[in-house]
């Protein structure tokens, strides 16, 4: 452990029955989101934690920038507003936030994330299960080839949503917007519409999984990530940085790292928080 960073009341570290704990008295574990009451905090501290790959892990931040990396044996993040980056997990990831940004990347296990204004950045997640809910932050997944089948649940009311499935996904899909646009990649799937509200529907694959997005005002996107081979020839749909984000009707490029991952890989036999 290294604390480069320490200012105001003291930060207490204990390790006890193989569990080592670091914080502050009167932020608890327990109910922690609930902490936030409008009162001032003036502490502040920087901490680098080494910890064996399978160790579970549960981060808690109010106001800080928060980077998870490596860690197999499960994440718990709690946020208020810090921004958070999750890189190479797997073991299972629940990420709940008030207004904090989440951006994760190579995530292999199932993702649960919960937030208010909070938006979720998903790139090349290849987990079986993603559970997301919202109530303004947007979502933008996009998910590389898996083995298994495909279960994502996506609900926010006024976020936006983009989804990017790969080829060979194999998943009952039902994406449904009330007010806001929407739009489909995918030949196989049909877009119905009654009184204003729109609907994806349809059978991508053998139907073995079940992609469910739903957002009331926001739009919805649902598109289709090239295959490799599509990538690497000429003319293969990639778009350049200068050329902007991919419209409805365009072949989007492969997304960025979030900002964190390049500055924290994840290490072989040592994890770093």
């Amino acid at each position: 452990m290294e604390i480069s960073e320490l200012s105001g009341p003291p930060l207490l570290v204990s390790l006890e029955d193989g569990t080592l704990s670091i914080g502050y008295r009167d932020v608890p574990w327990q109910n922690f989101l609930r902490w936030i009451d409008g009162k001032s905090w003036n502490g502040r501290a920087a901490v680098t934690v080494a910890v064996p790959a399978g160790a579970r892990v549960e981060v808690g931040v109010v106001g800080a920038c928060a980077v998870v990396s490596g860690i197999t044996g499960g994440t718990d993040l709690r946020s208020v507003s810090g921004d958070s980056t999750l890189v190479g997990l797997d073991g299972g990831v629940r990420a709940d936030t008030v207004s904090g940004l989440i951006e994760a990347q190579a995530v292999t296990g199932d993702l649960s994330f919960k937030s208010v204004s909070g938006d979720l950045t998903l790139l090349d997640g290849s987990g079986s299960r993603v559970r997301a809910d919202s109530v303004t932050g947007d979502m933008v997944l996009d998910l590389a080839p898996s083995d298994g089948n495909t279960n994502l649940s996506l609900t926010t009311v006024s976020g936006e949503v983009a989804l990017r499935l790969p080829a060979g996904t194999h998943a009952r899909v039902e994406a449904n917007v009330t007010r806001g646009p929407l739009s489909n990649d995918f030949d196989e799937l049909r877009i119905t519409e009654q009184w204003g509200a729109k609907r994806i529907s349809g059978t991508l694959g053998t139907g073995g999984g079940l992609v469910k997005a739903t957002t009331v005002s926001g739009a919805l996107a649902l598109l289709r990530r090239p295959a490799p081979e599509d990538i690497d020839e000429p003319g293969g749909g990639v778009r350049s940085p200068q050329e902007g984000p991919p419209g409805p009707g365009d072949t989007p490029a492969p997304p960025t790292t979030p900002r964190e991952a390049d500055a924290h890989p994840a290490p072989t036999d040592r994890e770093v928080l």
